[in-house]
């Protein structure tokens, strides 16, 4: 239990809610919302209980309730008002305010108990898409800003992967893949970003089609091991953080060469390090580039 973040600054509680901490300071003057504790050398600080109540308040008032009226509540009637709502309005703004909580604690039950919550009336691509992906999205923002530390997000992310592959398990046990053409996703040397591919590689199989996933650090090298003469074969990688010491272009070069030459084969290309192509400019004989893995999923 040590190892949770209990003590957060009103800056950590501007990026976790959105409220800029001027208002924060407005509301805990004017209606006492917030109690801050003090350290020894008289800097304020906030327990995990603020966050939790103020990513409840943030719920409400972007709902329309105002916050004369929500600072009245008391901690039970918060909670009422907030179920309430998410049951009206659905569960999505209020998962991710749980889900941060579930982070922040190394909470693994509660993750899955938010997790099973939601896959009750939605399928895993609405979870994932709808509420994973932008959840995400404002975890990696909040470890730019320094609110949360490494260990929180690879926590995170790692349950998240934990239920890409279940429910790429019962698609696998499930259906047949269709062998008329042959994805096979990988990511290059030194790249370890994965969970966007992985979640291609349900979607893929989901499809029908038949999809191999080599995972993170394949050399270039060895794609052509992959190569199969009886049907196309595209190859699917994610370069975020990869290749760092030469362009995306010169690397599509490299897997054009080794690879792709002489045949029908391609390389789709997604990934942050996209946005460093000049598309306009960009022409090398079978290689794709994809803003996201929903642009890609489109043309499958």
């Amino acid at each position: 239990m040590n190892n949770i973040k209990s003590e957060f600054t009103i800056k950590d509680l501007e990026n976790f809610s959105g409220i800029k901490a001027h208002t924060i300071r407005i509301w805990e003057k004017r209606y006492n919302l917030l109690q801050p504790q003090r350290t020894d050398s008289n800097i304020r600080f906030y327990n995990l209980e603020s966050l939790q109540k103020l990513l409840n308040v943030n719920l409400l008032y972007n709902n329309g309730l105002k916050i004369s009226k929500i600072a009245k509540l008391s901690d039970a009637e918060m909670i009422v008002s907030v179920a309430d709502l998410t049951f009206t309005k659905g569960f999505k703004t209020e998962a991710s305010n749980s889900l941060k909580l579930a982070m922040l604690n190394f909470d693994e039950q509660m993750f899955n108990q938010i997790y099973n919550s939601l896959l009750a009336s939605n399928t895993f691509q609405y979870i994932f898409t709808k509420v994973f992906m932008p959840f995400l999205n404002e975890i990696g923002v909040l470890w730019q800003v320094n609110s949360i530390t490494p260990a929180h997000e690879h926590f995170i992310t790692n349950l998240v992967k934990q239920k890409i592959h279940i429910n790429i398990e019962k698609i696998q046990h499930l259906t047949t893949p269709n062998r008329l053409k042959k994805f096979v996703l990988y990511l290059p040397m030194n790249e370890i970003h994965e969970l966007g591919l992985l979640y291609l590689h349900f979607e893929l199989l989901l499809r029908g089609y038949y999809s191999i996933y080599l995972g993170q650090s394949v050399p270039t090298e060895n794609l052509q091991d992959l190569k199969d003469g009886e049907c196309e074969t595209i190859y699917i990688t994610y370069l975020t953080v990869e290749p760092s010491k030469d362009s995306v272009e010169f690397y599509a070069d490299q897997v054009y060469n080794s690879t792709l030459i002489n045949s029908n084969d391609s390389l789709w290309v997604l990934g942050s390090k996209t946005s460093q192509i000049e598309i306009k400019s960009f022409d090398i004989p079978q290689v794709k580039i994809f803003k996201s893995p929903l642009d890609l999923l489109k043309i499958v």
